[in-house]
């Protein structure tokens, strides 16, 4: 049996059938993720990438197709199997980073016995540590994803999905944490799923990328980024990058542009 996601004709909208306020945010989308890839989702707002991590989280049911993971239709949350890094700060600002990450093991439902040792680990994968007994309002922004991501890894989920989680972000951090990211991927070998806007973050730090046409979200073609991980620092400004980042611009321009004119990206 093939391990890793299998997206198979997934469609979603909002809204009842026949209301002419319904809307179809994704249609038909096909995709296959073998385990230990990171994908990139990428295209205009609106087009369906985030409500397609929402349904391979099992947070959200599709209007059409499936979504299994090793061969399990996924019919609902799987937090032994799946953790989520939002883009909003998503950290519970009473407890401390630490104490957020023990949080989010006990929903999880680890054993108690492990939980100390495997957030310890997580701090120290994300270079938290000296930071462990802060709260989320000492923390930079920068930080604070870190903080959100260590949370994340301790789960030890197969599967990470990742909804623009830098977009808050300056270019000069989000681009640090693109290597950060990248270096745990080539660690780990997690199944990683990563929603964005940006252009260069996506051929940076995607195996494929998954171009979306303007809504209704369709999967325009996949393009493939032939660059072992973790990926350098002088990746960055390859000339191998940045035709990468060109073709990408070409495939989206128009999708674009629809989605302005069509009011799909307001």
């Amino acid at each position: 049996m093939a391990k890793g996601i299998s997206i198979c004709g997934v469609s979603q909208a909002f809204g009842a059938p026949g209301d002419p306020r319904r809307v179809v945010a994704l249609e038909d989308a096909t995709l296959e993720i073998p385990a230990g890839e990171l994908v990139c989702l990428i295209g205009p707002s609106g087009c369906g990438k985030s409500s397609l991590l929402d349904i391979i989280a099992g947070l959200a049911t599709p209007a059409g197709g499936s979504v299994t993971i090793d061969g399990e239709p996924v019919r609902g949350p799987l937090p032994k199997r799946v953790s989520f890094v939002f883009q909003e700060n998503a950290l519970f600002p009473w407890l401390s980073v630490y104490d957020n990450i023990l949080a989010g093991l006990a929903f999880q439902g680890a054993p108690k016995s492990e939980r100390g040792e495997r957030a310890d680990a997580a701090l120290s994968a994300v270079g938290l540590e000296a930071f462990r007994d802060h709260f989320p309002r000492q923390l930079s922004g920068g930080m604070k994803q870190r903080a959100q991501l260590a949370r994340a890894l301790s789960l030890q989920t197969e599967i990470l999905l990742m909804d623009e989680p830098f977009a808050a972000l300056d270019e000069q951090t989000r681009l640090v944490l693109g290597e950060d990211l990248s270096v745990q991927l080539a660690r780990t070998r997690k199944t990683i799923v990563f929603v964005t806007h940006s252009l260069v973050e996506a051929v940076f730090l995607a195996d494929r990328i998954a171009v979306f046409t303007a809504r209704p979200g369709k999967i325009k073609t996949i393009l493939t980024v032939d660059e072992p991980h973790p990926r350098a620092p002088s990746f960055m400004t390859s000339a191998k990058l940045t035709g990468l980042r060109n073709t990408l611009y070409e495939l989206l321009h128009d999708e674009v542009r629809k989605a302005i004119e069509t009011g799909a990206a307001i």
